[in-house]
């Protein structure tokens, strides 16, 4: 099975078109793709200084671009995953000043003095997360995902930092073991880019940083030709999920909701309006991040009211 990784020093800051692949997948090929931690697995003690550490936007190194062989723009890529191992026995977590959901950042001026930074190492160890051995909480389940996966845009190349129509930073706990990520090819051979693993996050990400961790992850590229989507897509044995980012966080809601009516339309015959009514019914909605350069969040339909025949 190949595997498949950067040269040290070689991780990508941006999705884009310009990169050289560092591999070449065939459609309907499982391999296994190795991700650093958000801050290049440098961190191994909480008393790390964070602000020494990272320059932002240098964070959040991804694997890749991956040539899919065969894609092209107007195809759909799907990753189905199949496995994420955490390749060491914790993760990290931390305060970065001027970034986060309840603090004054770039985006959102205050006068108010910037938070002080921290650090957090979260030891991991069968299936569980233990969050501090100082405070006596039940331990965290262990729930990987990626953070960040998409394929490049045809032109822009855009920090690894930040989600949109192509995938990118959407912290969508979705994105785990046993779901298929379905997303837009802009560009010959698609350029799949993955990282930011996660060994647990809640909805949101509040603080702007998950538990924080390296991978290994099995994955299985497949490719729909002649299929378009507009925004990235989750299928999962439950839902059916399509993934907004944008800002303000309605106009994300909005860009999630569009495209779940659109799917339950042109791939389901549930007719437009009526699809809008019973997701007003049925659907639900999963705040996936609060902190990025844009929001995310997720449009969630229950298959159980696909139609039956």
């Amino acid at each position: 099975m190949q595997i498949i990784t950067n040269e040290p020093g070689d991780f990508s800051y941006v999705i884009g078109p310009y990169k050289a692949p560092v591999a070449t997948v065939q459609p309907g090929e499982t391999v296994i793709v190795e991700t650093l931690d958000a801050f290049e697995n440098r961190i191994d003690s909480p008393d790390a200084d964070i602000t020494k550490i990272i320059t932002l936007p240098y964070v959040n190194p991804l694997t890749g671009p991956i040539y899919i062989d065969g894609a092209e723009k107007g195809d759909t890529l799907t990753v189905a995953i199949q496995s994420i191992e955490v390749t060491r026995d914790y993760g990290v977590s931390c305060l970065i000043p001027e970034f986060g959901g309840l603090c004054g950042t770039v985006f959102t001026r205050t006068l108010n003095p910037s938070l002080p930074p921290r650090v957090m190492l979260h030891p991991i160890a069968n299936n569980e997360v233990t969050f501090s051995q100082d405070l006596d909480i039940a331990p965290i389940p262990l729930e990987p995902f990626y953070g960040t996966i998409g394929t490049a845009p045809e032109v822009e190349a855009i920090s690894s930092l930040t989600p949109g129509f192509h995938g990118g930073n959407m912290d969508a706990a979705d994105v785990c073991p046993g779901n298929t990520i379905h997303l837009p090819v802009n560009v010959p051979g698609a350029l799949l880019y993955i990282g930011d693993g996660h060994a647990a996050q809640g909805d949101g990400e509040v603080c702007g940083v998950a538990t924080e961790i390296p991978t290994r992850g099995t994955l299985t590229i497949g490719l729909i030709k002649r299929h378009v989507v507009a925004t990235p897509r989750v299928e999962s044995d439950e839902f059916l999920m399509t993934i907004g980012s944008a800002r303000p966080m309605e106009d994300a809601a909005r860009i999630a909701f569009y495209e779940l009516v659109m799917w339950l339309e042109t791939e389901y015959g549930i007719e437009r309006l009526t699809a809008y009514q019973l997701c007003s019914q049925v659907a639900r909605v999963r705040l996936a991040n609060m902190v990025d350069v844009q929001y995310s969040v997720v449009a969630k339909f229950p298959k159980r009211y696909l139609p039956r025949s």
